[in-house]
């Protein structure tokens, strides 16, 4: 049993404060901090699949993609990342409402093109600068940051009260869980199959990794034969906790907690395994007592289907 009793972090701070030499989005010579500091862009990174990747995560959360455009030669481009970072308030809307890339700009000479298909004019407005889209890949906003800077004496920041507005207006609108549900057990009684329904929230580490473990296309691949999976996330979806509840009484066991459902919503085994809630399956006998329940809920699934998933779970082979 997993109970996750502290939040995780979405933006990790990797750069350390600078002096500014110039504030304008042109290419600056700050000082130079002590100490090596870890790159905010990755200027290898494939921005087009990063962003791809990230669409597909908000398609499936019911969230949106902000494209952060910049580099790190701009010092507002880092003290912006590190302002979404710092601020409590940015962080957590950021990690509950937004799938964030950041894309490397260069001197304003790279992905250029990817820039312009989503309407992101960084030559006339400069960096950083804020792209904003819904998961079905459509531009919701373009933004620049100049309006949320702080230029007081001695002080160079972005106003987190404006900058939270910003995504707050932007932010996608709730989603019901009964109503997400009901869409699950439909499409379940229409294909002759079954429902992996699990409970999350956006603080909690291990449900993002069954999150992620359940997106791998060779696990969906396996379990898509027999489940029409859905997620009811715990803080962000309207009534979640009432349908919770239902399926999982007890007080107390944490989240991550699944049960596999027939089509007319009656379940048929849940994640409450002999030693309560196993999580997510990632020692020997909770992930024995997950291939119980892939047994007790399946059709098709073979039992070298079940084999190949134990596998993907097993802490020596799933760090990949």
């Amino acid at each position: 049993m997993k109970t996750l009793t502290s939040a995780i972090t979405v933006l990790l701070l990797g750069a350390s404060a600078v002096s500014v030499a110039a504030m304008d989005g042109k290419p600056a010579k700050p000082e130079k901090p002590a100490g090596a500091r870890k790159p905010v862009y990755d200027e290898k990174a494939d921005a087009r699949k990063q962003i791809d990747a990230a669409l597909a995560a908000a398609r499936r959360e019911n969230r949106r993609v902000l494209i952060q455009w910049g580099a790190d030669w701009c010092p507002w481009c880092v003290l912006l990342h590190e302002r979404f970072g710092s601020d409590r308030n940015l962080a957590k809307e950021l990690r509950y409402e937004y799938d964030v890339v950041l894309v490397d700009v260069g001197k304003k000479d790279k992905n250029v093109d990817l820039a312009t298909h989503y309407g992101a004019d960084v030559k006339k407005h400069g960096i950083p600068f804020l792209t904003v889209l819904g998961g079905d890949g459509k531009v919701l906003a373009n933004q620049s940051t100049e309006p949320f800077e702080i230029r007081a004496e001695g002080k160079r920041s972005h106003d987190g009260k404006k900058l939270l507005e910003f995504l707050h207006a932007h932010e996608a609108r709730p989603v019901r869980a009964e109503e997400v549900l009901a869409r699950a057990l439909a499409a379940a009684e229409r294909s002759g199959r079954n429902v992996f329904l699990h409970f999350g929230a956006p603080w909690c580490g291990w449900c993002l990794r069954l999150d992620a473990w359940l997106a791998r296309p060779d696990v969906a691949a396996v379990l898509s034969k027999d489940f029409v999976e859905v997620k009811v996330d715990l803080d962000r979806m309207t009534g979640a906790k009432e349908v919770f509840n239902r399926y999982h009484p007890a007080a107390d066991g944490g989240v991550p907690w699944f049960a596999l459902l027939d089509a007319r919503g009656k379940a048929i085994v849940t994640s409450d395994g002999p030693d309560g809630n196993i999580g997510f399956p990632a020692v020997d006998k909770e992930i024995a007592y997950f291939a119980k329940m892939l047994a007790a809920g399946r059709r098709h699934i073979s039992d070298s289907d079940i084999e190949s998933l134990r596998k993907t779970l097993m802490p020596s082979l799933a760090k990949g």
